[in-house]
């Protein structure tokens, strides 16, 4: 009987770090061209970031998934400080592999001026080196893409401090080539 509850414990406890764990990536470095890649939007409408890419600086934030409490709370963030979003002249674009559906709903649940896109298949999630957790979900990271360049990259997003971050790098991108000092490679 002890054996087998010691084997059914170690049978789920596998299981477990099997679902936890994170396959690692190797993100776009600082100076990188963002990638010409296109996904659809909360609406099911192709979104291509190549053309997003060419004007002004733009956010590119990676979630695991729609309407869970941390993705939430950085949504949230994001849409409660939005003017001084806009005065910064930032786009956002938030990335899960969720389905449109999903997306449009958490959207509207919250009331998000922002572009969300459905990465069902991974393509902008493999296109940017963002590390996955559990069943294929996106760690959460953030790029800030300038003139079609990555000029900020933060592997470690917390959803607490994230646009406070956000905005220092890109009041910061005047001052220096890499946002944060961060000289590019």
């Amino acid at each position: 009987m002890l054996r087998v509850l010691v084997g059914i414990t170690l049978c789920v406890g596998l299981a477990v770090a099997f679902l936890l764990s994170t396959t690692r990536a190797d993100p776009l470095p600082l100076g990188a061209s963002a990638p010409a890649v296109s996904s659809v939007d909360e609406n099911g409408k192709a979104v291509n970031l190549a053309e997003v890419f060419k004007s002004g600086t733009t956010l590119v934030y990676f979630f695991p998934r729609a309407d869970t409490p941390g993705c939430t709370k950085e949504a949230c963030a994001l849409r409660d400080k939005w003017e001084d979003v806009k005065k910064l002249g930032i786009t956002v674009i938030g990335v899960s592999m969720d389905k449109p559906e999903a997306q449009k709903a958490f959207k509207e649940k919250y009331n998000l001026p922002f572009t969300l896109l459905a990465d069902e298949e991974g393509k902008v999630v493999k296109a940017f080196g963002v590390s996955t957790i559990r069943v294929g979900l996106p760690t959460r990271q953030s790029f800030l893409v300038k003139d079609g360049k990555i000029v900020w990259h933060d592997p470690e997003v917390k959803p607490d401090t994230h646009l406070d971050k956000v905005i220092k790098a890109v009041e910061g991108l005047s001052k220096t080539p890499a946002a944060g000092g961060k000289k590019q490679p």
